[in-house]
């Protein structure tokens, strides 16, 4: 068979990566794709960086053996500490993930950006590195235990913690776009909308994560022409986490 018909990796902590698979899915959709959600060491955004590089490290060695021809970081926390590192070490393309801060700094109208991340996220050297690019105006939001909320299907519980979060400042008129830079908040979106003023653009980095990936592969010549596509899941956790993700994924179709 063909490099071209090998599945392309894509992992996160859990569920969240599964809204940039979608994305992926939706304009790749002759490819295959095998999804991991490292359940069982979640959440990745509260670890210290070299913790989140060895359960990276244990992850991208299980889908090297299902012989994928490219890997996908699905997680913003990953990608900060791990992408450098699984570039020098793999012969495959690396894709990873990080907060979209630069198209929202596009939308800023000399207003303030919030970057909702996780903590981890917020203090890599590689977020630093975007914040002094495109961060003016911009606001580092730490929210530890919002990813917990997600993975657990606690939309009362993501709701007044977004609540608390958000409507409990004084200065979202001068707010001009939010960032969600963690995958498992882009399933909080809608929700996130319905509580902020209309002119607040909200950005996140799955499509853009899903447009490089086809770019990289077009130009590795590794494109599947021939479909007809496929998506599997496999986790580190239990088989109620496999079935969520399942579930998650049908939800966002």
């Amino acid at each position: 068979m063909s490099a071209r018909q090998d599945p392309i990796g894509v992992f996160d902590s859990g569920i969240g990566g599964i809204s940039t698979l979608q994305s992926m899915v939706r304009i790749l959709p002759k490819e295959r794709f095998l999804f991991y959600g490292d359940v069982a060491n979640a959440p990745y955004g509260t670890k210290r960086t070299e913790e989140v590089i060895f359960c990276v490290r244990k992850v991208v060695q299980h889908l090297l053996e299902r012989r994928i021809k490219a890997l996908v970081i699905a997680c913003n926390t990953a990608t900060g500490a791990a992408a450098a590192v699984l570039r020098s070490e793999l012969t495959i393309p690396v894709i990873g993930m990080e907060p979209a801060l630069k198209p929202a700094s596009e939308l800023r109208h000399d207003g303030k950006i919030l970057v909702l991340a996780t903590p981890l996220t917020l203090k890599q050297e590689k977020f630093e590195r975007l914040m002094a690019l495109y961060g003016r105006g911009a606001e580092k939001v730490p929210c530890p235990g919002l990813m917990e909320l997600v993975e657990g299907e606690d939309d009362e519980g993501a709701r007044a913690y977004l609540e608390r979060l958000l409507l409990g400042r004084k200065d979202l008129d001068r707010v001009d776009a939010v960032v969600l830079g963690c995958t498992h908040y882009v399933f909080l979106k809608p929700m996130i909308r319905a509580m902020l003023p209309e002119h607040i653009a909200i950005t996140e980095g799955s499509e853009g994560t899903a447009r490089q990936l086809r770019r990289v592969l077009a130009r590795e010549d590794l494109l599947n022409e021939d479909g007809p596509g496929e998506v599997i899941f496999e986790t580190s956790g239990s088989p109620e986490s496999l079935e969520l993700m399942k579930r998650r994924m049908a939800r966002e179709a």
